[in-house]
């Protein structure tokens, strides 16, 4: 919503927040406990809103008790902090810019200390670059490889940006013990004892609050709904800050793949709230329920997305790993994964494969602009990959360690998709073009030698040129020398052969051993023999 609705103070919602309870507490104890424990001391806070229920329900519960703080206890900072991994599900992305403009325009309004921030990966951190450009695997349960860099990592850097500011800041999140188990056990085990608050389980100097953790779904969804049964004067469904509840709810039903999703109006109604959102790129989930959903409820120009994300998913696949991975890894070698103890000992080791082939990538990339094309002549404004990424994927093809990109493949497939060019960092460009490549793998044809090896050889040459010294020069071309070179089948050869030589080597030192062994007894013998001898002559 473009303008924001009529403003309202505390006592527009007296009623409701006497009347109602929350997990067996009225909820003017949960606002008076934000009140005393915003009050009691000098930290910020900042508060994780992912654009959820959970989250919303206490941007809600925070917003309100702020409201009812005479302005001169209002005296610090308030971060709305949300995380964008760049790869969100669109709608939910929309949602919380939306929300987080509103928030942030109403805080100015009702003289609020809060102030909404985004944040994101660093460039070489996100997805796409890791993915399409380093050729990483797509994410599984047992290679999480996304969290810690597109979540956690950004987060973390604010909060700490944070701290060396104010010495310690108080996180205030949506985590509710009825979730889960395992995060039950994770907010009892650092809560400090005779506070609301816990420790940070990585952080230094930061503390997290968790004023609903008490609370149900039920909970979570009756406060959202609003005080519409207490006041004409705010309709159902209505914020603090001026918009509507109405959307995310929206939001949750389309997605539950469920058919309907029902009113939450007392505690004997069951909610929806089982969905959730985050990356459409995932892949850690065998399915995209959520995403499914939405698109079932009417959202169905994101079906291109989906059937994206499915393609990554079936490269997880333990059949289709061969297919779509090259034999070495990113460090130029071929690794196996040898059976532990316990584990089936019928296969002595397993090839673990390493990134995707580049050709794939290249596809992919493609594709991903295609639809990124599509969607916006379609009149729908979005960026499924930024410029950023795109000059970070290009440096990443043209110095991949395995498959160097001479023929600077990027700007071509950008341009036959837009029909038109970036501004290309002049330095991005190879030194070499497909003409050279080309040229060199029929000379290394000839010589029986892997093309590869030697671009990566010409390009360490080249970029030492201009420097002084040298130094570790010899290092870095042993290091590419001693890397796998040419086929899977040729690399075994090779190992089995340097295997069957090692053992020679082994059988050949306990040759040597054992007849130096014998020379020593020999020798021995040799001196009793001797000794016998001058003995006898003596005639002793």
């Amino acid at each position: 919503m473009s303008d924001l609705l009529q403003a309202y103070d505390l006592s527009d919602y007296e009623d409701y927040i006497n009347q109602e309870s929350f997990a067996g507490r009225p909820l003017a104890e949960y606002i008076s406990e934000v009140q005393r424990i915003y009050c009691s001391d000098k930290r910020p806070w900042v508060i994780g809103y992912s654009g959820g229920k959970d989250s919303s329900a206490v941007m809600t519960l925070v917003y309100l008790a702020l409201l009812g703080l005479p302005p001169e206890l209002r005296n610090k900072q308030v971060f709305v902090i949300s995380s964008d991994t760049l790869v969100e599900t669109p709608v939910v992305v929309d949602l919380i810019s939306r929300t987080m403009a509103l928030v942030e325009k109403a805080a100015k309004r009702d003289k609020l200390p809060i102030t909404c921030h985004s944040v994101i990966p660093k460039v070489g951190e996100t997805f796409w670059v890791n993915l399409l450009g380093k050729g990483y695997p797509a994410p599984t349960k047992s290679f999480r490889w996304c969290t810690e860099r597109m979540k956690i990592r950004p987060i973390s850097e604010f909060i700490k940006d944070k701290v060396s500011l104010f010495d310690e800041v108080i996180v205030v999140l949506g985590s509710r013990s009825s979730e889960s188990i395992s995060r039950a056990q994770v907010i009892a085990k650092h809560k400090i004892d005779g506070t609301r608050l816990a420790r940070h389980t990585t952080l230094a100097n930061a503390f997290i609050y968790t004023p609903i953790d008490t609370w149900n779904v039920e909970d979570v969804w009756r406060l959202l709904r609003g005080a519409f049964r207490y006041t004409s004067d705010i309709p159902e469904w209505e914020t603090p800050w001026g918009s509507s509840n109405l959307p995310l709810w929206i939001l949750y039903m389309d997605s539950s793949n469920q058919g309907e999703c029902p009113l939450v109006i007392d505690d004997s109604t069951s909610s929806c709230g089982s969905s959730r959102f985050g990356c459409w790129t995932c892949t850690v989930v065998t399915k995209d329920k959520a995403m499914e959903g939405l698109i079932q409820s009417g959202e169905d120009w994101m079906l291109p997305l989906l059937k994206f994300r499915d393609v990554l998913a079936n490269t997880t696949l333990p059949e289709q790993k061969e297919i779509y991975r090259n034999y070495k890894r990113r460090i130029g070698k071929v690794s196996y994964q040898y059976a532990k103890e316990g584990e089936d000992i019928s296969v002595e080791r397993k090839h673990v494969p390493g990134p995707y082939w580049l050709k794939y990538r290249q596809a992919w990339l493609k594709e991903l602009l295609q639809i990124e094309y599509t969607l916006n002549q379609q009149g729908h404004k979005i960026t499924l990959i930024t410029k950023d990424e795109l000059h970070a994927i290009r440096q990443e093809w043209i110095k991949d360690p395995n498959e160097p990109d001479w023929n600077d493949s990027l700007p071509q497939i950008y341009r036959e998709v837009y029909q038109q060019d970036l501004e290309w960092i002049v330095n991005d460009q190879s030194r070499f073009d497909s003409s050279d490549a080309e040229l060199l793998r029929q000379i290394a044809g000839d010589y029986t030698i892997e093309a590869e090896m030697v671009m990566k050889l010409i390009e360490l040459e080249t970029s030492l040129e201009g420097l002084g010294r040298r130094s570790g020069i010899f290092d870095r071309i042993e290091n590419i020398l001693k890397q796998d070179w040419g086929s899977l089948e040729k690399i075994e050869q090779k190992q089995a052969m340097l295997q069957k030589r090692n053992e020679l080597d082994l059988h050949q030192a306990d040759i040597d051993l054992i007849e130096s062994e014998l020379n020593v007894i020999q020798r021995q013998i040799d001196n009793i023999a001797e000794a016998n001898l001058i003995l006898g002559h003596t005639g002793l």
